[in-house]
């Protein structure tokens, strides 16, 4: 959103599926934001305000501007086309253009085919980085307090276990960031269930201080394969922040199940729940603290 509103001059109604954007707008959280020194309701940083800050700027000066909410995943031709579009771009695909992107780019079935697109099925085949087996994503919440709550990632380990009878060929999928992912990937050590790092790029630790980075080393020789979606580390903070969205579609594209853990109040907990939500259907399980 952010980019469309930088390079699209005159009047502009953005449509999205994310009822976060779209009701910070509408309902004006950014002004409690502001008011508050950039704290949410709960009185805790507000998530992602190097992105906010200047969207707050075009909610507050640019009177041509409008958003619409549309639901996600629920026929909308312009938001199927988008939720494709983000899928294939996660997968390093350059959809960037005039006009409709082509079939081939988006994996659409030839016209008159009476299939459906199925973007989760269409990104499993389409990557075959993609492990084999039940995949079961773990994430949410990202404070990095939880990574030392033995007793939350027992907890973890004993769904996990369960999952497992279900699912003898169950693996985890982990991006392995302090918090809920670091919690899913030692959970699954703990079960002896095989886990999966999902890394935005090469050495994402590079620059934390030494003892991170042994930890984040310990976890990967655990791992069972690791998973490296982008070629080169970026360049810059700004890029390293932009992979990680990316990464996030990819794990909602290869996943059959997700555990979210969420404490119904930190927006990117909640945001995930919505989104794997939509890319899982029924077997999502929100983990409330």
């Amino acid at each position: 959103m952010l980019e469309a509103v930088r390079h699209l001059d005159g009047p502009l109604v953005v449509v999205s599926d994310s009822t976060y954007v779209v009701n910070c707008w509408r309902d004006r959280w950014w002004q409690g934001w502001i008011a508050r020194g950039w704290k949410n309701s709960q009185k805790k940083p507000v998530a992602n305000r190097d992105l906010w800050e200047p969207l707050v700027e075009v909610f507050r000066h640019r009177p041509d501007f409008a958003m619409e909410w549309v639901k996600g995943h629920s026929g909308d031709p312009m938001n199927d086309l988008v939720d494709r579009l983000a899928v294939a771009a996660s997968h390093g695909r350059d959809g960037s253009g005039v006009g409709a992107p082509p079939a081939d780019l988006l994996d659409e079935p030839d016209a008159g085919s009476g299939r459906g697109p199925g973007p989760t099925s269409n990104a499993r085949t389409a990557d075959g980085r993609v492990p084999a087996g039940w995949r079961l994503v773990i994430g949410g919440l990202r404070d990095p307090r939880l990574t030392a709550d033995a007793a939350l990632i027992g907890r973890v380990a004993e769904i996990l276990a369960a999952q497992r009878t279900l699912h003898p060929d169950l693996v985890v999928l982990s991006g392995l960031r302090p918090g809920a992912e670091e919690v899913g990937a030692r959970a699954a050590r703990s079960a002896g269930v095989p886990f999966v790092a999902v890394l935005p790029y090469p050495d994402p630790m590079a620059g934390r201080p030494e003892r991170d980075q042994a930890a984040f080393a310990r976890l990967l020789d655990d791992a069972a394969s690791v998973v490296v979606l982008e070629r080169n580390r970026p360049a810059d903070l700004e890029g390293r922040r932009a992979a990680l969205p990316r990464r996030d579609g990819w794990l909602r594209s290869a996943a059959d199940a997700a555990v979210i853990l969420t404490d119904g109040a930190d927006p990117d907990a909640e945001l995930a729940v919505r989104r794997f939500g939509d890319a899982v259907g029924d077997e999502l399980w929100e983990f409330a603290l």
